[in-house]
């Protein structure tokens, strides 16, 4: 076979075999040569084909509208817009669930909206003492700071008894923590009206359209209230310990067979959060956080400076679950009539085998 092989090459390069044993000897040549570059056009094959980057995975990421325009969808917006997820072979496509209050994320991953979800922690405990199997995987918000905003005509905490005041979902850590607040200043339950919003721009239209005398804002609308002449009265972070505020939740039962594309996410968070970090990355995510909220370079260089000030504690390092900052919810939960004992584990409504295997945690 290799005999006729180099005949047939003799023949094709340089004509018919009649001229004697040297034009025999420059068709073996040839026949040598195209080998060598047919083998190495093969290795060159092989090696690409080695060299190729796996295809990227895609996760559905859920997001309440509310949070979708709020300052709390900052990590997941940053890892989006600045390739940190593909960067770990990712693709994470945002999905906003209709409806889809905070009090519905979990029902979006049961309905096979979404795949993960931004949830607060108050939500998830209350699905999976429910039955529901979601779990944690890794944290977004570590400890908020909301503010008491009142109409200018309000001086005081105390001015609000038999006032209404805007509030969030009843058993949320927002409503517990202002709830706290107002206890601290003398007013009890019943001293004051509430009515419950979904969301800080809805409370803050409440507050502009004076149909409440006080509302609990996040940031940028907070620093937008007081400038605008509304009063601070008070901050979240003034009564309630440090708690665990959001988190991803994934359902068990599509982790174990997606354990991939969540390790590739939690990375690609984990990035995110020492962007945000990073002195050298200031003006571009202040640019971020103003696309996002609709607001001014101003605010969202006040923002950015609440939330990074030594102590504020209100991001984690990159996406750890602090087990301790979670039991502080139940408890939480637990003061404020939601649970009742025996208290469950932290535990329990976590599972950090994801940011093991990242190396977050």
């Amino acid at each position: 076979m290799h005999r006729l092989l180099d005949c047939f090459v003799a023949e094709l390069v340089i004509g018919p075999a009649t001229s004697g044993r040297a034009r025999w000897l420059l068709a073996m040549t040839s026949t040598k040569q195209l080998l060598r570059i047919a083998l190495a056009g093969l290795l060159a094959l092989l090696c690409s084909i080695e060299a190729a980057p796996a295809a990227p995975l895609t996760l559905r990421y859920a997001q309440a509208y509310s949070a979708a325009h709020s300052i709390f969808s900052l990590p997941i917006t940053v890892a989006r817009r600045e390739g940190l997820f593909e960067r770990e072979g990712i693709n994470v496509r945002l999905i906003i669930p209709v409806p889809g209050g905070s009090d519905k994320m979990i029902d979006a991953l049961n309905d096979n909206w979404a795949d993960v979800t931004h949830i607060a922690t108050p939500f998830l405990i209350r699905a999976a003492l429910a039955g529901s199997d979601a779990v944690a995987i890794d944290t977004e918000f570590k400890n908020p700071i909301y503010s008491l905003v009142a109409q200018p005509a309000v001086t005081s905490i105390a001015g609000l008894k038999g006032k209404l005041v805007g509030l969030a979902d009843q058993s949320g850590t927002i409503s517990i923590s202002i709830r706290k607040l107002l206890a601290a200043h003398g007013l009890k339950a019943g001293d004051y009206a509430v009515k419950v919003q979904e969301g800080t721009p809805t409370r803050l239209n409440c507050l502009r359209d004076n149909d409440c005398d006080a509302v609990v804002l996040g940031q940028p609308q907070d620093l937008q209230a007081i400038a605008a002449g509304y009063r601070l009265l008070g901050r979240s972070t003034e009564a309630a310990p440090p708690y665990l505020y959001t988190v991803t939740a994934v359902r068990r039962s599509f982790a174990q067979t997606h354990q991939e594309a969540l390790v590739r996410f939690v990375r690609g968070l984990a990035a995110a959060f020492g962007f945000i970090r990073a002195p050298e990355n200031r003006e571009r995510v202040v640019k971020l956080v103003a696309e996002t909220l609709g607001c001014s370079d101003t605010v969202a260089a006040q923002t950015l400076d609440l939330f990074l000030q030594p102590g504020s504690d209100v991001l984690p390092a990159r996406g750890e679950i602090d087990l301790a900052a979670l039991a502080q919810v139940i408890a939480m939960m637990a003061e404020a009539g939601l649970l009742k004992p025996p208290l469950p584990q932290a535990s329990r409504f976590v599972d950090l085998d994801y940011l093991h295997a990242a190396g977050v945690q």
